[in-house]
């Protein structure tokens, strides 16, 4: 066959496959030289990434828009009053980020044998935008297998992506595989503050129930008679158990202190009766006729 109108001459059936051969082997070559090139100069910052977290303690979060997994639009501010507990996924992830949300579901599940059912919420935002959509985090709460009532999947808006996440101090940075990240739970207090930051994907017990014990503790509520006064006491007496993994109620404390208050009412009410005896007038004695 001629090389003229731009026909390749035909190669000996070695040669040609000795040809395809050293093609898909440089473009093998190049695939890999990028892939080993990429994350390096797009890994995350850890020591950054741990000081802008850590900044943002105390910090007043701004109110955010978002659009939940059902459609709806949601405002960070509709959350005040309570704890909330934030934790930023993309849905993308395969397994890092489906691994702490089944940790994270089930310290929420300890919490809240610990605080009460409703004492708090939950709020996993995905971050990777346009791909995490109400649908994409509808489908990656389904996969988790998370159901509860007050743990919402959440979209931002694009326009406010950047400082909602300035805000927290999360960082990541996009690699090959998806994007680097430092594993973060931030738990803000009732008034929007971020009161602590949480890492990794396995933390500990009272790495996560104890801020929120704290924040329980710590707060006001309205007196509720004798069974507010009995809430008050469980969460006071409320200990973290090493060999149980868990927190629970320290009845020998609980008890401890209702002896003490026993003996007090009881010591307050005879000092009232003494009290009140001696004011009373003297009785005078019966005239004689």
């Amino acid at each position: 066959m001629t090389r003229g109108g731009g026909v390749r001459p035909k190669l000996p059936r070695s040669q040609a496959q000795m040809t395809r051969l050293g093609a898909w082997s440089c473009a093998l070559g190049a695939w890999a030289a990028l892939l080993l090139a990429w994350p390096a100069q797009a890994a995350l910052d850890e020591k950054l990434a741990l000081r802008d977290s850590q900044a943002a303690i105390g910090r007043t979060i701004g109110d955010y828009r978002f659009t939940d997994s059902a459609g709806k639009a949601v405002s960070l501010a509709a959350f005040r009053g309570k704890p909330l507990v934030v934790s930023f996924i993309y849905t993308a992830c395969y397994q890092i980020c489906p691994t702490a949300t089944k940790h994270l579901e089930s310290m929420v599940k300890q919490a809240e044998r610990t605080l009460g059912p409703g004492t708090f919420n939950v709020a996993t935002i995905g971050f990777n935008l346009p791909f995490d959509s109400p649908e994409a985090m509808r489908d990656f709460a389904r996969k988790q297998g998370v159901r509860a009532a007050n743990w919402h999947f959440l979209s931002p808006d694009a326009a406010s992506l950047a400082a909602l996440l300035a805000d927290f101090g999360f960082r990541s940075e996009a690699t090959a595989a998806g994007f680097d990240h430092l594993l973060q739970v931030s738990i803000v207090d009732a008034e929007g503050r971020v009161y602590r930051q949480v890492y990794g994907d396995a933390f500990d017990a009272p790495q996560f129930v104890g801020p929120l014990l704290e924040l329980a503790q710590n707060a006001p509520r309205p007196a509720r008679g004798l069974s507010g006064l009995l809430d008050e006491i469980r969460l006071l007496c409320t200990v973290y158990d090493p060999a149980a993994g868990k927190y629970r109620v320290n009845y020998a404390v609980v008890i401890e202190i209702l002896v003490g208050l026993s003996v007090l009412l009881i010591g307050f009410t005879s000092v009232v009766i003494e009290w009140r005896r001696r004011r009373r007038p003297p009785v005078a004695p019966n005239a004689r006729g």
